[in-house]
């Protein structure tokens, strides 16, 4: 049986070689094993940062497919494009939680002096020791989950993403959050008498938060079960609250951040969780289109995107 013979332009200029390249390969060879070839041929650019396209400009994707299956055969040509720096995803998941984790102590910590400095001297109360606690765990589960549970698609992305994805983290969930909750406004004198000095009212939010990071946590096991390790095979995840939604993953974060909100009734809690809702939602909406796109008819069709019975 004949092999492949393939012809690789490129998509913008890509230092090291000089294109068109021209490939031969067994019929049964892989996106990978092109992929390789190339990163041979061209030094500066490793699997990571190469897409290839067929000639109606659809990406090829899934390098342990063979080309043939992905309609590559006899004699093509395909474009290649430089994707640049690129960096894994598990390294971005690690510094985007790392921010909440290091700014949260600075500033439970440090906000009662630097008040006092201002003549707003006050103390910690108990809804922000609590708020505190939970945030520290949340991120702390976030952490372990991206070491241990976490398989991606993907194992890299573009390196500037670092900074675009900390951002969210480091600046809303970190300083924005932290110094809204932290201050004055939630301190011993200022809650005294109110809701937010209720401990009744307040464990009622920290039940709804821990059963809301076990439904996450639990979402993100079905999802690691569903994918072997070290393959990109998808599966329709099936069981708990997928039953009832797409990405009941984004619904129990966003539950877990109603909960802080509800019991500090604070306007940086709120919009933290206006901001992370939104994106989260625009993300299960992906999601559910290419589950839907995918699996066609196999994929049950009265499972919500996001909010059970709702939407």
């Amino acid at each position: 049986m004949s092999g492949i013979n393939l012809t690789i332009e490129s998509r913008g200029k890509i230092k090291g070689a000089y294109f068109p390249l021209q490939i031969s390969l067994p019929h049964d060879a892989t996106l990978g094993v092109l992929k390789n070839g190339i990163a041979n041929l061209v030094p500066s650019l490793p699997v990571s940062r190469q897409r290839l396209s067929d000639q109606q400009k659809r990406p090829l994707l899934g390098d342990e497919k063979r080309l043939s299956d992905l309609g590559v055969e006899n004699v093509a040509t395909l474009t290649l494009k430089d994707l640049g720096p690129q960096i894994s995803w598990r390294t971005v998941f690690l510094v985007e939680y790392a921010g909440p984790l290091v700014i949260h102590p600075l500033i439970y910590l440090g906000a009662p002096l630097l008040w006092a400095r201002f003549g707003y001297p006050f103390s910690m109360s108990f809804v922000q020791t609590t708020v505190f606690v939970l945030v520290m765990a949340h991120f702390l589960k976030r952490e372990l989950e991206s070491v241990f549970v976490h398989r991606f698609s993907n194992a890299t992305m573009p390196a500037f993403n670092i900074v675009k994805n900390s951002t969210h983290y480091w600046l809303l969930s970190g300083l924005v959050l932290g110094g809204g909750v932290y201050s004055p406004s939630l301190g011993v004198e200022a809650v005294r008498g109110t809701v937010r000095d209720n401990h009744a009212f307040i464990w009622f939010f920290v039940l709804l938060w821990l059963l809301s990071e076990l439904g996450n946590f639990h979402a993100h096991i079905t999802l690691m079960n569903l994918r072997p390790k070290g393959t990109r095979v998808r599966q329709i995840p099936r069981g708990g609250a997928f039953e009832l939604v797409s990405c009941p993953n984004y619904f129990f974060e966003a539950l877990s951040w109603f909960a802080i909100t509800a019991m500090t009734l604070s306007l940086s809690a709120l919009i933290f969780l206006v901001v992370s809702s939104v994106q989260m939602t625009l993300w299960a909406i992906k999601k559910h289109k290419n589950y839907r796109k995918e699996f066609g008819d196999q994929y049950p069709r009265q499972r919500k995107i996001m909010y059970p019975y709702v939407f």
